[in-house]
């Protein structure tokens, strides 16, 4: 046994250093508790000017003349400003549908108190009953819900971790290590959650031992995962997507399928692509600028930092327990496009092989497609994990429903989303819109600049990409739609601004997510890779932004005048390597 003496200066020290912790603890306390109390007036004077409202609309009574269209504005606005306030989706989707219903009953003759009392009832009984009684609808919240739960098996199971140690293997240095937790992220392709958590926890060691900053490991993780998974084909995003832009198509009138809108507006993705080739820019020219340079120095610097592997999962590991049951995502629902879009006469016809697959996709009934594939790699993933004897039974069936929790949030806000989409369509909110515009004599070609940096600002106040589509798409996208009509712009010209505008909406959303503090994703890669998330938010800002400028700049507003897409790109990337290469420094 051993004892050791410890000195009253070292005693005095300790004692020191405990008093500053607690002094700290006391602080980070006392300013989550400023941040309650700012959160909680912000809400109160929410509710205050509500009220008064509600009082001033009793005093004159019931409306009788019809309601001015520019109130259609109301339900999206109250959504967006409240948003921006109090950082909070749900319940400012909620309050915005709440603002219509009201609204349509106290100019429908009701007074004010039996207008707010009926509309509070019609939020539940007429939109978003109606919301869900969509058969689309359905088969999205089944597909997300079903993706959720084969996600967490296959990490559970060890699977994911089994890919990310064959990718790990091959790391050497500073450079090689950045360039294989690059391509693990993506290689997890399908959703941004399991990207960021499994990426980061498990290349965070092997970071260290490379002398690679937590930083730069948070920024690979973070500027990645999110960018991949929004361009990506089979993902848990692309559930949410083809729905709003489905919900925009109907608004219109327009005969296509979301799948085609979507698979068009990747031309114009420009922030989410721009982002991933300037990852890779930074990453094998071995530069860096601003504040991560400086942490990038400071981590070469110092001695290597030697960390245990995260115990999250089954073990042994194996790769195949992913990669069947993601092949079978993959083409399961590729084959369930084509059977559902297949065409006889199509394909008899004397067009080219992609002309026919086109056509094929762009006919074909995505959600089924999804929801067979979602269905047979959900029961592959269970069945390969029962045989291999990893997990048992019970366990399989408790991490399958934990998935299923995990994507409970983005079915609230799918369903909100579509809610509040109901209400602008039963007040002619795109009408208004588009007539605001056309007054204002708008060109076309400023609407996707604006709606990029509307999604911006609304992603950085809101720090979620999902809640910014979910308010946008419903009033952007008829807008947009009908603005370019009123100008006179024909059915072809239309449609590349109107995938501009598309891809505008999400390209923004990530870019404000990237540069919020709030943002979940942010937060997520901060603790994954333990880093100060203070210093992640301050080491990614600055590459974001330029990403960001570029991708306006170069991207959207070009080929919304006219220039071809694929010539923006080039000169966009170009761009983007002589920033690198300029201002960049060897780190």
């Amino acid at each position: 046994m051993y004892f050791v003496y410890e000195s009253d200066s070292v005693c005095k020290n300790k004692a020191k250093s405990v008093k500053i912790t607690q002094i700290h603890q006391k602080i980070v306390f006392l300013g989550f508790n400023l941040r309650l109390m700012k959160r909680k007036w912000i809400g109160l004077t929410v509710a205050f000017v509500l009220v008064l409202g509600m009082v001033l609309l009793y005093v004159f009574g019931s409306a009788t003349a019809t309601m001015p269209l520019w109130m259609s504005i109301l339900p999206p606005l109250v959504a967006i400003v409240m948003a921006l306030l109090i950082k909070e989706v749900i319940s400012s989707l909620f309050v915005g549908i709440l603002t219509g219903t009201f609204l349509m009953a106290y100019y429908g003759g009701a007074s004010p108190a039996t207008a707010l009392g009926g509309g509070l009832l019609r939020v539940v009984d007429t939109y978003v009953v109606s919301s869900l009684f969509d058969a689309d609808h359905v088969m999205i919240i089944v597909f997300t819900l079903i993706i959720g739960g084969m996600v967490r098996i296959i990490t559970v199971n060890g699977g994911m971790l089994g890919v990310v140690k064959w990718l790990s293997r091959r790391a050497k240095g500073p450079r090689s290590g950045q360039l294989m937790t690059f391509l693990m992220d993506l290689c997890i392709f399908f959703d941004d959650y399991s990207n960021t958590l499994v990426v980061g926890n498990t290349m965070r060691p092997i970071a260290d031992k490379l002398k690679v900053s937590r930083e730069k490991l948070a920024y690979i993780v973070d500027s990645t995962s999110a960018p991949v998974v929004a361009v990506a084909f089979i993902t848990t995003w692309i559930g949410a997507e083809l729905s709003y832009i489905e919900d925009g198509i109907d608004a219109i009138g327009l005969e296509t399928s979301a799948y085609s809108v979507f698979f068009h507006s990747l031309a114009y993705s420009f922030y989410p692509f721009l982002t991933l080739g300037f990852v890779l820019m930074i990453i094998l020219s071995g530069r860096d600028f601003g504040p991560m340079l400086t942490a990038e120095r400071k981590a070469r610097m110092t001695s290597p930092m030697e960390t245990e592997m995260p115990n999250i999962v089954a073990k042994p590991t194996h790769i195949i327990d992913a990669l069947i049951p993601l092949a079978v995502l993959i083409f399961g629902t590729v084959i369930g496009l084509i059977v559902t879009g297949y065409d006889t006469s199509v394909w008899q016809s004397g067009t080219g092989f992609f002309s026919k697959l086109s056509a094929t996709i762009g006919a074909s009934n995505s959600y089924k497609a999804l929801l067979w594939a979602s269905v047979l790699s959900l029961l592959t993933s269970i069945v390969m994990t029962l045989l291999r004897g990893t997990l048992e039974f019970s366990r399989v069936m408790e991490e399958m429903v934990e998935g299923f929790k995990a994507m409970f949030n983005a079915v609230l806000i799918l369903t909100m989303a579509w809610s509040i989409a109901l209400v602008t369509k039963d007040m002619h909110t795109a009408e208004f819109v588009s007539q605001l515009l056309v007054k204002w004599s708008l060109s076309p070609a400023v609407v996707p600049v604006l709606t990029f940096l509307l999604a911006a600002l609304i992603g950085f106040s809101t720090g979620t990409s999902w809640g910014t589509m979910a308010i946008l798409y419903p009033l952007i996208l008829p807008a947009s739609w009908m603005l370019c009509q009123e100008q006179g712009l024909s059915v072809d010209a239309t449609m590349p601004l109107f995938y501009n505008v598309v891809a505008s909406v999400l390209a923004g959303s990530v870019m404000g997510d990237h540069c919020s503090p709030i943002s979940d994703t942010t937060i997520m890669s901060s603790l994954a890779s333990s880093c100060n998330h203070i210093q992640h938010v301050r080491t990614q800002m600055p590459y974001a932004l330029i990403v960001g400028g570029v991708a306006v700049l170069i991207g959207v507003l070009p080929t919304a005048l006219g220039l071809p897409s694929w010539l923006t790109f080039l000169i966009a990337f170009g761009l983007l390597w002589l920033i690198v290469r300029s201002v960049g420094k060897k780190v």
